[in-house]
């Protein structure tokens, strides 16, 4: 077990769209894939079970938590789990003296096991140090960012990543309350941001979404540099994968969309094998309302 990896326990995250992955990726018996976001190793373990007999699966992941909760999910099958960024995908194939594969997936949503681990610090549903980190070993938290942006950066990380209206009043608010003492936790942060946006006027059929929301989203998006390492991914992608092989990529925010389907669209290297992005039915986001804002895309590489 990783050093500071705590006992796994059961994984409560449901991975999203896995009939729609497994019939764009095809999966077949002898095949070498790889799940570049492992996460609780849903996705992972529908994948391995069709590569047997004779194949393979390399489970790439930032987070030791994440691979070693995957581990009891995972034991029975001929499946690699490394920790490491997926940018780091093809040094990775080189390591394990794997020139191509027959298939990739990512799936570029943070796993609902990180979520709901309070000590993360990725979401304000419970109080905790404002980390957000996937691999806290690396980098900074959310709390030195938010100490070291002056308030025209903190302001634009929040609009550009997380399309918060209100981006300026609440980095004017953080820059304030940060001179008498530095934001450390979840609370604080969302109470702050709480206090910067007005209620919604009127009634509402839906209840509208927490304020801090977006705040939140685009704190961990800059934290762990989500939208670098999926263009250094996109960009590699074509080297790790063999002729005839197939790509899916599953994204949550429009930003990361975008950059799939900016990177499929080269004619020379890929056929685009979803024309829209598959989202998930209206029955699976009833039983899993973390998929109703999944896009998948996939590809053929040429």
């Amino acid at each position: 077990m990783p050093q500071g990896v705590d006992a796994p326990r059961s994984p409560s995250h449901v991975s999203v769209l896995p009939v729609e992955v497994l019939r764009l990726l095809c999966p077949a018996p002898g095949q070498v894939l790889v799940d570049a976001t492992l996460g609780a190793g849903g996705h992972a373990r529908l994948l391995a079970e069709r590569l047997v007999p004779g194949g393979r699966l390399i489970g790439l992941d930032r987070d030791a938590t994440m691979l070693e909760l995957a581990r009891p999910r995972l034991a029975d099958l001929p499946v690699t789990r490394v920790q490491a960024p997926f940018s780091q995908l093809r040094q990775v194939l080189d390591d394990q003296g794997i020139a191509a594969v027959d298939g990739v997936l990512a799936d570029v949503g943070v796993c609902s096991d990180q979520l709901d681990d309070p000590q993360r610090g990725l979401s304000f549903a419970q109080p905790g140090p404002l980390d957000m980190r996937f691999d806290p070993t690396t980098g900074e938290p959310a709390s030195a960012l938010l100490h070291r942006l002056n308030e025209r950066d903190l302001a634009d990380l929040f609009w550009r990543y997380g399309e918060e209206r209100f981006s300026r009043r609440i980095a004017r608010r953080i820059v304030e309350a940060r001179r008498h003492a530095p934001l450390e936790t979840t609370e604080q942060l969302a109470q702050l941001v709480r206090r910067c946006i007005p209620r919604p006027a009127g009634r509402r059929r839906k209840p509208p979404i927490d304020p801090a929301t977006r705040v939140f989203q685009a704190l961990r998006i800059a934290v762990n540099d989500e939208l670098g390492e999926l263009e250094k991914l996109l960009k590699i992608l074509p080297s790790c994968v063999r002729p005839g092989g197939r790509v899916a990529v599953i994204s949550f925010h429009s930003l990361e969309d975008r950059l799939v389907k900016t990177a499929f669209r080269d004619r020379s290297l890929w056929e685009v094998l979803t024309r829209k992005p598959v989202r998930a039915s209206a029955e699976e986001v009833r039983n899993n309302p973390r998929a109703r804002s999944a896009k998948l895309r996939a590809a053929l590489r040429l």
